[in-house]
């Protein structure tokens, strides 16, 4: 990983155009190619990115600055003008082992990938932990129609579940044999800016009952 904190502005040109002036801030450049601009703000959210696959290329802009331009497979370009580098350092992180759910979470995908039908009528499992080049999906189902579905599961359904499987759709839907892909983003309770953020993308929301997955509220054998 890459650390570069310096005086920069970034315009990025693509779908949508967009304009960071001039300010004081951190770039980041993974191993993984993508590059993200942050502020001392705005908690882990970044002002603005490129995801993977994309290229970065440094050359001299105007005045001297340093250009970097970061470009990915469709051609759109994220443009940071360095006008001053005050550090620039890297490290070598090794590979992660990924995030170790805790047991009611890691439960609740493992009663959903049994209980699939709680999805919806005639969905089926296709796997569970489906990889990605930035991590696993928890499942990878499809619909009554055989098209694809990524469930991100979650004990509380926050915003940063939602952004987790947007990430995850953007990858899935570059697979020819996959897309279109479409999202469901089911946890035990979802909070109402997680519900709104996921009903604007286009991603279903799904609150799930552990107790009645478990099986835990059938009558089926209670006298009374």
């Amino acid at each position: 990983m890459r650390l570069v904190i310096a005086r920069c502005r970034v315009d990025y040109v693509g779908r949508l155009t967009s304009h960071l002036p001039t300010a004081r801030r951190l770039l980041l450049v993974k191993a993984d190619g993508s590059v993200s601009i942050h502020a001392d703000d705005r908690a882990y959210k970044p002002l603005n990115w490129m995801s993977p696959p994309c290229w970065l290329v440094e050359t001299t802009g105007d005045s001297d600055d340093i250009l970097w331009i970061v470009t990915n497979k469709a051609g759109e370009e994220l443009r940071i003008t360095l006008e001053e580098i005050e550090h620039d350092s890297s490290y070598e992180l090794g590979i992660d082992p990924g995030l170790i759910k805790d047991g009611v979470e890691a439960h609740l995908q493992e009663l959903l990938a049994e209980h699939v039908e709680t999805l919806g009528s005639g969905y089926t499992l296709v796997r569970r932990e489906y990889m990605t080049a930035i991590g696993p999906v928890d499942l990878l189902v499809r619909d009554a129609d055989g098209a694809s579905v990524a469930v991100e599961i979650k004990r509380r359904g926050e915003i940063d579940g939602v952004e987790q499987l947007t990430r995850y759709l953007e990858l899935l839907n570059r697979d020819p044999l996959l897309a279109p892909v479409t999202g469901v983003f089911a946890a035990q309770q979802i909070k109402p800016q997680a519900k709104t953020l996921a009903n604007d993308r286009g991603i279903r929301c799904l609150v799930l009952d552990y107790e009645a997955l478990r099986g835990t509220e059938s009558t089926e054998f209670r006298l009374f």
